[in-house]
């Protein structure tokens, strides 16, 4: 069987912490890359034998990616999130491949809002670039929105997949877009023009892809929620970027 070191980066994750990081016992190593918990997160991790513990400052998704992968002693990488679970199935599957360097293998996630799972606004056929050997990829330093850098890369999908508890109520949702449109605002500063009728045009069609041609209107109250969300943070990612490139021209 081939040795993969699972990769986890957290802040604050005890919520599922438990279930994901059970769920990976048949692997040897799991980093836990933590960046400023307060919670029960890391009294929580420290109960497993094959975790280990590092700490650092929030210095963007993709470099601490690419910092937790840093830590593992083996070449072939798991990467998950502290929110997602991996199912039995999935598990069976992953020591069942017979892995080739030249690959990154794809997952299928399963995504929920509270209990519910959705299946609509583009959450509904969710695949992750997640296993991958160290020495052929890594990832992209993107502030937030990284991905692995395929380089020419083969992509395969598995079978089986992983259920994903993205958000339990609006409060996190909204949450998550503020922090996420600032990141992504700051990420590209001086490199990308932005203006407000751009943030108005991309908002108002961002709510008609996920609520109208991804089909948000199925899902209920959740699918709308989602939708303008997602409206939502079009408009001020492209807004706080106006702002920064405006401030930076001064």
């Amino acid at each position: 069987m081939v040795k993969i070191s699972v990769t986890i980066l957290t802040k604050n994750s005890e919520e599922h912490l438990t279930k994901c990081i059970g769920a990976l016992q048949s692997f040897d190593e799991i980093i836990i890359l933590d960046n400023g918990s307060t919670d029960n997160t890391l009294t929580i991790a420290q109960q497993y034998p094959n975790v280990k513990i590092f700490k650092n400052e929030f210095i963007g998704f993709g470099p601490l990616k690419n910092l937790a992968i840093h830590y593992t002693q083996n070449d072939w990488i798991f990467s998950i999130d502290s929110d997602e679970i991996t199912t039995p199935a999935l598990i069976n599957e992953i020591h069942s491949i017979n892995f080739n360097q030249n690959t990154i293998y794809s997952i299928k996630r399963s995504n929920f809002y509270g209990t519910k799972k959705m299946q609509c606004c583009g959450w509904d056929n969710d695949f992750v670039k997640r296993i991958f050997n160290k020495q052929s990829t890594k990832f992209s330093d993107d502030l937030v929105h990284e991905s692995l850098i395929e380089n020419g890369l083969k992509i395969e999908k598995l079978k089986n997949g992983l259920e994903h508890y993205s958000f339990k109520n609006v409060d996190e949702l909204i949450d998550k877009m503020q922090k996420y449109s600032s990141l992504w605002a700051q990420d590209k500063k001086s490199k990308k023009k932005a203006s407000p009728f751009q943030a108005v045009v991309r908002a108002f069609f961002t709510f008609i892809k996920f609520y109208f041609l991804k089909k948000g209107f199925l899902n209920g109250y959740e699918g709308l929620v989602i939708s303008i969300s997602n409206a939502n943070g079009v408009f001020y990612k492209y807004i706080k970027l106006y702002e920064k490139n405006l401030k930076n021209d001064m």
